[in-house]
């Protein structure tokens, strides 16, 4: 069992099991009838999304060092009680069940979804491990809708 950390739209994988959306907007143009069967998610859990301050920022960080201080403050709002739960939550369920958690950000090592995978891991998640994906470093995420 495990959580897999995705691009919201990209094709599922086998035995991926839910895929949570882990943005602060559902995606744009999409009926909401159709997020689960466009491989978006199939539930929207805004709670590990970015504040949209802090999306915006996310949006300008062009360099490594205002990508780090996007992440310290991510990490920050993650600290909050509703957030922390969230993320036990999760990593707890990590044990018993697959599952996925993503956002729409072409490139992991730039989206809010690699400093979640962190903190899950930090947590004891059981987290699919995609060496591949964490090693780029190019765009920051965008998390405006597929």
């Amino acid at each position: 069992m495990s959580i897999r950390i995705v691009r919201l739209g990209s094709r599922r994988t086998r035995n991926e099991g839910l895929r949570i959306g882990t943005v602060r907007r559902p995606p744009r143009g999409v009926p909401k009838s159709e997020y689960a069967a466009r491989d978006l998610y199939d539930v929207w859990f805004p709670v590990l999304a970015p504040s949209e301050e802090l999306l915006k920022s996310g949006l300008l960080a062009k360099d490594d060092r205002a990508w780090q201080r996007f992440a310290r403050r991510y990490r920050k709002e993650m600290q909050a009680p509703d957030p922390a739960r969230a993320l036990d939550l999760l990593a707890g369920l990590s044990h018993q069940t697959n599952f996925a958690v993503g956002c729409y950000c072409e490139d992991e090592s730039r989206c809010h979804r690699s400093i979640l995978r962190e903190l899950l891991e930090g947590r004891g998640a059981a987290v699919h491990d995609s060496e591949a994906v964490r090693r780029r470093a190019d765009l920051p995420c965008s998390n405006e809708g597929a």
